[in-house]
């Protein structure tokens, strides 16, 4: 049956719900059920764990287009001129969460990510013609033949997406709740507000909730700092820096995912010490420094030796290498970060960086 987790059940109760004793036969056979298992795995795991929602909405949009346009009953799908891009589009970002949902995983990354799974299966999940650019689902995908009987999975399929979208929210309502609870805490019990944050600053959270959290406490703690500037002497004067965030989390913004004000420094914020990416992002922006904040325990001199020795062996030309290890301005790590809270702590600022994840979370999950 495959990788089981915390999930799984519901999928096979959904299945049996619909399909009664061949449930789980179906489930077996069924390359679409085990593929959504695997990308379900985040459900029951609390708003920590990172939610793949680009490719569930993908097939979810794809599968109710075939359920609304009467396929499974007329039995002509083959001849149907296929789902245009902006209708399936426009259904992804109508589902909770996907309100600005890119197009990546329509164009091809689903493909891609379903082999690398199930590299003998004979079919992918999405068939699109890039002349007309239209798409279907393969409807190989959603029949599947049991005991001589053949079953179309499809309004089960969307009976398990909107299942893991409805866990999903209930997870990040919880976690809004006990943000809000943190906030009235915040004056009376720090060391549970401390370990609620740290908690959201480990290596297993969700990227975008790491985001939120780690911009949260870098513009409380550089709003305690100034600067002196002017163009002329004359016109010296004090102004607080203030950190922006410039867009959604995962966003394809050209590497910037916070700008400081006046000083211009860009911040991108990572997940893993991969120096392809880094130096993709640095081109970007036209080799412009870059702080990076990265997920990881590690200590900045140990990240940066293993960004350089990367970087060593994939370019081997030490003028390049210098190149782009200069355009890292700074590494904050998860040590730094939880460093720079309890400086905050200690200002009094501690329900201000709460605040600020409430208000970030909403505007990320499109909560109101």
């Amino acid at each position: 049956m495959g990788k089981q987790h915390l999930f799984t059940p519901i999928i096979l109760k959904i299945l049996k719900d619909r399909y009664g004793k061949p449930a789980e036969s179906i489930y077996t056979k069924s390359d679409l059920l085990q593929y959504l298992n695997i990308k379900t795995q985040s459900a029951a795991s609390g708003s920590k764990a990172r939610a793949a929602f680009g490719k569930h909405f993908s097939i979810h949009a794809i599968v109710e287009d075939y359920i609304d346009k009467g396929f499974m009953e007329s039995g002509r799908y083959r001849n149907y001129e296929g789902a245009r891009f902006s209708d399936l589009f426009h259904s992804q970002r109508s589902l909770p969460f996907g309100t600005k949902l890119q197009n990546h995983d329509l164009n091809n990354r689903i493909n891609d990510d379903f082999r690398s799974n199930f590299p003998e299966s004979d079919f992918v999940p999405i068939l699109h013609d890039p002349v007309s650019h239209r798409y279907w689902i393969n409807e190989n995908l959603l029949k599947v033949k049991v005991g001589g009987k053949t079953y179309n999975i499809a309004p089960a399929i969307l009976d398990i997406i909107q299942s893991y979208i409805a866990a999903k929210k209930s997870a990040f309502e919880q976690f809004l709740a006990d943000c809000q609870q943190m906030a009235a805490l915040s004056g009376k019990k720090t060391a549970e507000v401390r370990d609620f944050i740290a908690g959201r600053l480990q290596q297993n959270v969700d990227a975008r909730v790491f985001e939120i959290v780690s911009y949260a406490i870098l513009k409380q703690y550089y709003e305690t700092q100034s600067i002196f500037w002017g163009w002329t002497l004359e016109s010296i004067q004090e102004e607080g820096l203030v950190l922006y965030k410039t867009g959604r989390t995962n966003a394809n913004d050209g590497g910037i995912d916070f700008v400081m004000r006046p000083l211009g420094r860009f911040f991108q914020v990572t997940e893993t010490v991969d120096v392809r990416k880094y130096f993709l992002d640095i081109d970007k922006i036209q080799r412009f420094p870059l702080t990076f904040v990265i997920k990881s325990n590690d200590p900045v001199d140990v990240i940066l030796s293993r960004i350089k020795a990367q970087a060593n062996r994939v370019y081997s030309i030490d003028k390049i290498v210098e190149r782009y290890m200069g355009c890292i301005e700074g590494i904050i790590n998860i040590p730094l970060l939880l460093e720079r809270f309890d400086e905050i702590c200690e200002c009094n600022r501690l329900k201000s960086v709460i605040s600020e994840i409430v208000l970030q979370s909403k505007v990320e999950f499109n909560v109101t």
